[in-house]
């Protein structure tokens, strides 16, 4: 790639209320992110030989040695991994599914099982039947009728063609907008209490759920995909603890797939599907989930450390490319540029791959409690079933030893897309810091600094503390339209060009927070109890 527009070859340059930028420092970045990037070359060794890397799954297991493997060959500090919870759940691992439909015809059927709920043990066929399944009286109804039948628990969905493209940068006037900040409604803290207590509603009538069903001896159930176009997206079931209820085998089928399944239920004909699920529990004890860390050891303020982050694990259907092996590969890149140009940073930058995100951001929460801050444990039983990210704790914030020598978090975890800004927090003071890191960016798109927050990923555990943490503006791709938690999330539909733009930017973002005078600034922050 030609380093065209390059804003200056070396020097300190400052366009922002006096913010120096190391040019010469973000020269020598970009000339290793873009002629010797290992970036594209690691995705295809995390996805297509470590494959997806559930939580507690023995690939999640392979996934830590590998990048720790790496790292320690790019001649990283302190590279270690360090369990955040001691009992998060057992291991679970998908194989192979197979799903025919042997009545009124033949045909095969698209279809995945969730995660965390057992397989069939060899084939199993019976008679499909609908049932809604959604509340305790509907439990009640349907007692003893269900034994050794498949359960359609959704009903059918009409088909909506697209009407955007499957895949797109931002537009100038996207970018625009995202500039501007929406005043929020005075019902927005409400609004997520509200969706706190649904969830709670939900994962407890979950748990009855798959007591009912195993008890009633139902061989599986079948939900339909919450995308069209032979889309399958599919998370988790079941339950990942040990002693709880795992149910039957769940299966999401494909919606141009299952909606024919419901219309045959409709027309009374006999419907029968043959199942072969190979997926299942690898361990029947609750296993210690963990993070991996590296560092780049710091120099007069090495006390103080700046934290860059990705979560190493995905779902189980695609190899997790974009959600987030390609934010795993970017962080690694980041370092791995870093330590070749010789950098010798005043504070430690560390890089955090975490796990359990996609059941609660459950990794770098951990984190966060252990040598940062955290409220006490909740006493409210409602509170305590909720992931540590969203519980609301009894008592102020206690802040640990590592709280105010804490320097700042980036996060990168909205699939390939390349930055084309970062997201403030409402973070106004760090509003000029990032316009004049970005400023030697623009030829290579990445421009904005937006006011707003954006949220459900990782720098959220920080930010919660009143810590400075954020995750960059990227481009859309088709993570919306076609990876996000499906089958299709493969190396296939990612952008190698975008991962080392991205880790170019990074490298001179976590350079610059370890290089500041003062560390960056934090917005206000008021504990709960105030």
């Amino acid at each position: 790639m030609v380093l065209a527009g390059l804003v200056a070859a070396s020097g300190v340059s400052g366009a922002h209320a006096g913010e120096p930028v190391d040019l010469d420092m973000v020269a020598r970045i970009r000339q290793e992110a873009f002629a010797r990037s290992q970036a594209p070359a690691n995705l295809k060794e995390l996805t297509e030989t470590v494959g997806p890397r559930l939580t507690n799954s023995p690939a999640y297991a392979r996934s830590t040695e590998w990048a720790k493997a790496k790292l320690q060959g790019y001649g990283l500090a302190n590279v270690h991994e360090e369990v955040y919870d001691p009992a998060f759940g057992r291991g679970w691992e998908y194989r192979a599914s197979r799903v025919e439909m042997l009545s009124p015809r033949q045909m095969p059927i698209h279809a995945a099982p969730k995660a965390w709920t057992p397989g069939t043990q060899g084939q199993v066929e019976g008679e499909v039947v609908k049932a809604a399944l959604k509340t305790r009286e509907d439990l009640e109804k349907h007692k003893g009728q269900l034994r050794g039948k498949i359960v359609l628990l959704d009903d059918a969905r009409k088909y909506k063609p697209n009407d955007k493209p499957d895949f797109r940068r931002h537009s100038h006037d996207d970018l625009g907008e995202l500039q501007t900040f929406p005043v929020p409604e005075d019902a927005e803290e409400g609004a997520q209490q509200k969706r706190l207590a649904e969830y709670r509603k939900r994962q407890e009538f979950s748990r009855e759920l798959n007591a009912f069903l195993a008890e009633e001896g139902v061989l599986a159930t079948l939900s339909i995909s919450s995308w069209d176009n032979g889309i399958l997206r599919v998370t988790g079931g079941g339950s990942r603890k040990a002693g709880e209820a795992a149910g039957v085998t769940e299966l999401v089928v494909a919606a141009e797939h299952y909606n024919q399944l419901v219309r045959a239920v409709e027309r009374k004909q006999d419907l029968r599907l043959r199942l072969d699920i190979d997926a299942g529990f690898t361990s029947e004890e609750d296993l210690p989930a963990s993070n991996v860390f590296a560092d780049l050891p710091g120099g007069s303020k090495a006390d103080e450390v700046v934290v860059i982050g990705a979560h190493l694990d995905s779902w189980h259907t695609g190899t997790g490319a974009s959600d987030n092996g390609a934010g795993v590969v970017v962080m690694m890149e980041a370092m791995r540029i870093l330590k070749a140009v010789g950098a010798k940073p005043k504070r430690t930058i560390r890089l955090a791959l975490w796990g359990g995100e996609e059941q609660g951001l459950h990794g770098s929460a951990g984190y966060v409690a252990k040598y940062l801050a955290d409220w006490p444990e909740p006493t409210d039983p409602e509170q305590k079933a909720l992931p540590r990210a969203f519980q609301r704790g009894t008592g102020p914030l206690q802040r640990k030893r590592g709280y105010d020598r804490f320097a700042g978090y980036f996060n990168f975890d909205n699939g390939t897309g390349r930055i084309r800004g970062i997201y403030a927090q409402e973070n106004h003071a760090v509003v000029p810091i990032f316009k004049a890191w970005l400023e030697p960016f623009h030829d290579l798109g990445a421009e904005i600094v937006t006011t707003r927050n954006t949220g459900s990923t990782d720098h959220v555990s920080f930010d919660r503390v009143g810590l400075p943490g954020f995750q960059f503006v990227q481009d859309p791709a088709d993570y919306f339209t076609r990876v996000h938690h499906t089958h299709l999330d493969t190396y296939d539909h990612v952008v190698p060009e975008d991962l080392k733009q991205a880790a170019a930017i990074i490298a001179s973002f976590a350079w610059h927070a370890a290089n500041r005078d003062e560390r960056l600034p934090r917005k206000p922050f008021r504990d709960r109890d105030e």
